[in-house]
């Protein structure tokens, strides 16, 4: 029962990160786009490290590495299915596209946050520290994909109230995923299959949607920057790894 408590507090902190979206509304769009590269170079090392060092390695307790590693490759390849057909996306430029997709970010995102809410109800059951570890790790990269997501849904026609409140509802919907996986997670097979199938997950969220984001800039003074604050981001979840005893 206790895991239930801290999935249910995990998953609705997790949704509180759609309200960051006001932050957008008090900075200009220049300063914005410069702090959400600094954050997606960090989410994208962290996301990274996080994947490799912390489930997909967690998960080898559990099963062969063979199994593992097929599990990771089919969890990235799920990853892309739902990009390419539900247009989940993640929009840092704040201009897109976005009036036949205002929805369809919404219904990506709910498929998105469900999947996540998952995860950090399997890692609570691997344990307490490796569950605030992912839940960390999970808002780390939800930030500027919230921001984001924000900036698009106004473009596309809503106003800000509105898409902040379907941003939160969408949200939301970890906490279901949460839940599912509180009642999922007394069986046996459940966390090991779900841990390197999130590890492809936040794979492919680095290496498709947030490193390319960062191969956009062209001054090789502001790649420097944003390589150091990757770096950053591998060097915290080394340290988390480290922290909760290698």
């Amino acid at each position: 029962m206790f895991e239930l408590i801290y999935i249910l507090a995990a998953t609705m902190i997790n949704g509180l990160v759609a309200f960051v979206g006001a932050f957008s509304l008090f900075v200009k769009e220049k300063y914005l786009k410069k702090i959400l590269l600094l954050l997606v170079a960090f989410s994208a090392g962290a996301l990274l490290s996080g994947g490799l060092l912390h489930l997909l390695a967690e998960s080898l307790e559990f099963l062969e590495a063979d199994t593992a590693f097929l599990i990771a490759i089919f969890g990235f390849s799920m990853f892309f299915v739902i990009e390419r057909f539900l247009h989940w996306h993640h929009c840092h430029e704040g201009v897109c596209d976005v009036h036949s997709f205002t929805y369809m970010i919404l219904i990506g995102d709910g498929v998105h946050n469900f999947i996540d809410g998952l995860v950090i109800a399997a890692s609570f059951f691997v344990s307490i520290p490796f569950g605030i570890m992912t839940t960390i790790l999970i808002i780390g990269h939800e930030i500027p994909q919230e921001l984001g997501d924000f900036g698009a849904l106004v473009h596309g026609g809503f106003d800000k109230r509105k898409a902040l409140l379907f941003n939160f509802g969408s949200q939301l919907t970890a906490v279901a995923g949460g839940i599912l996986g509180f009642f999922l997670g007394g069986e046996a097979w459940f966390t090991p299959l779900l841990l390197p199938f999130a590890a492809g997950g936040f794979l492919y969220i680095a290496a498709s949607d947030l490193i390319p984001e960062l191969h956009k800039e062209a001054d090789i003074r502001k790649s420097i920057v944003y390589f150091i604050f990757f770096s950053i981001g591998i060097a915290f979840m080394v340290s988390i790894k480290l922290l909760l005893g290698g």
